[in-house]
């Protein structure tokens, strides 16, 4: 390994040649420094850069479009740096399971150029890759393997995340810098975020501390997953466990209390993600060196059979919108305007429905801060659906929860209509009641909707 004082050592035309494939981490683990020199060097043409979630505002460059035109970019998971070159054609966009990323980049990437962030070395004389895993472990390895170069940014500020390291000789080249890393802050939940977090708290989350298994836990980063938390720890529980595909400050709450210990996770007693993204500087340096979590490639992470095999595993997501039939999209506006990535929720959704008492959660407001319904009739034309009406997922909202399970399609289609504002909700349900393509589902006399718990009835389970 060599150790380089500056990025355009090896970020330059003459290392990255014309039809050079490279795939660099994302995420809180952007190599900042050497992503903002291959920005810089219009020198380096027809190459193509696959990543998941680039951040880190000095990368801004890196998607204009006068440099797009001489590099490819080609984006698994959109961000705010990449939406306008995706959404304008600049850049190409890979619809694709967080599960399926590892195998995508041995067989199909098959990466000449690795970018990677690490810490270390430990006393082994091994790097971790720091917050971000995802593909990255298997791009070094199919980099190894074609005779390529693994080009590492140890940032001074990177912890030392354990669970998935490699070797000094994987690393051709290493520069050292120092910055932030990117943080993620979290707005104060509001009302309706509080709501929907105590609805899944009182009717989801299973207490571990008798001789039954507590809930394992995946959820993100945002209003809904803090409202949940608050939720889970004003609720009482304890001997909860953790197996996500992102782990954000939230979740650090669970373990400082002392409600996650991982006792019923099966083989394992520690909590394990594949990316980490924290609100402030003490969030990552939490992680360092610490043995409660631990970070593993996302077909390990997101592998259906793993995700399974978590006691009461019960995963969290949310959706840009749902539609009558149980069709939920999460990561497109249209058909044409890519908001996010399709990322892990189906894997989630798919490997919690086979876990021994899991659930399969999408949680959203009912509509946007403007007001636009996010409980429409029917998805928009062309969209990609992360979740279908056969995947049986609990839907919540502040109104309540659905549970479509054992439901017909029109059944299923009134009990969604309750879960949207008031000032849809007649809407919906008068379109249901005339459509012919619902069956005429039949109102219960008692008012009892099937599948649907209101709000005040849910709390009543805390």
């Amino acid at each position: 390994m060599k150790i380089i004082s500056s990025a355009d050592e090896v970020i330059n035309s003459t290392i990255l040649k014309p039809g050079s494939v490279m795939y660099a981490s994302g995420n809180a683990a952007t190599p900042q420094d050497l992503l903002e020199q291959l920005a810089l060097d219009f020198s380096i043409v027809e190459v193509d850069l696959y990543s998941v979630l680039l951040l880190g505002e000095k990368l801004k460059p890196l998607f204009s479009q006068k440099r797009c035109q001489r590099l490819t970019h080609r984006v698994i998971f959109n961000g705010q740096l990449a939406k306008e070159a995706v959404n304008m054609g600049w850049a190409k966009y890979h619809p694709l399971h967080l599960s399926e990323i590892p195998r995508y980049v041995r067989q199909a990437i098959r990466p000449d150029i690795a970018l990677i962030s690490v810490a270390g070395p430990d006393n082994g004389g091994n790097y971790s890759l720091g917050t971000t895993v995802e593909g990255v472990l298997s791009a070094v390895h199919a980099v190894r393997e074609k005779g390529g170069l693994v080009i590492a940014e140890r940032n001074e500020n990177m912890p030392f995340v354990l669970g998935t390291s490699i070797p000094e000789t994987d690393i051709d080249y290493m520069l050292d810098s120092d910055y932030s890393l990117p943080a993620s802050p979290v707005r104060e939940p509001d009302d309706r975020a509080i709501k929907i977090g105590e609805i899944i708290a009182a009717m989801y989350i299973e207490d571990g501390s008798g001789s039954q298994p507590g809930s394992t836990l995946q959820y993100g980063i945002g209003e809904v997953p803090e409202a949940v938390t608050e939720a889970i720890i004003r609720k009482g529980v304890r001997d909860l466990g953790i197996h996500t595909e992102l782990f954000a400050d939230a979740m650090i709450k669970l373990i400082q209390k002392g409600v996650v210990t991982n006792k019923w996770k099966r083989n394992i007693d520690f909590s394990v993600s594949s990316i980490f993204l924290a609100e402030n500087r003490g969030g990552y340096d939490w992680l360092n060196y610490n043995s409660s979590i631990q970070s593993r490639p996302s077909d390990y992470t997101n592998s259906v059979f793993k995700i399974a095999e978590q006691p009461k595993m019960v995963t969290i997501n949310s959706a840009i919108g749902i539609d009558l039939h149980g069709n939920i999209w999460a990561d497109s506006m249209d058909a044409r305007r890519i908001y996010s990535g399709v990322g892990g929720q189906s894997d989630f959704i798919r490997g919690a429905q086979h876990s021994e008492g899991g659930v399969a959660v999408i949680a959203m407001k009912s509509t946007t801060t403007e007001g636009i319904a996010k409980i429409v009739d029917m998805c928009p034309a062309g969209i990609t659906t992360t979740a279908i009406p056969a995947d049986q997922v609990i839907l919540v909202t502040e109104y309540g929860a659905l549970d479509p399970r054992g439901l017909s399609l029109g059944e299923r289609a009134v009990g969604i209509a309750h879960l949207a504002n008031p000032a849809q909700r007649d809407t919906l349900l008068d379109m249901i009641y005339k459509s012919p393509s619902f069956h005429k589902p039949v109102l219960p006399s008692n008012k009892d909707i099937p599948g649907f718990t209101p709000y005040d009835k849910a709390l009543r389970r805390m």
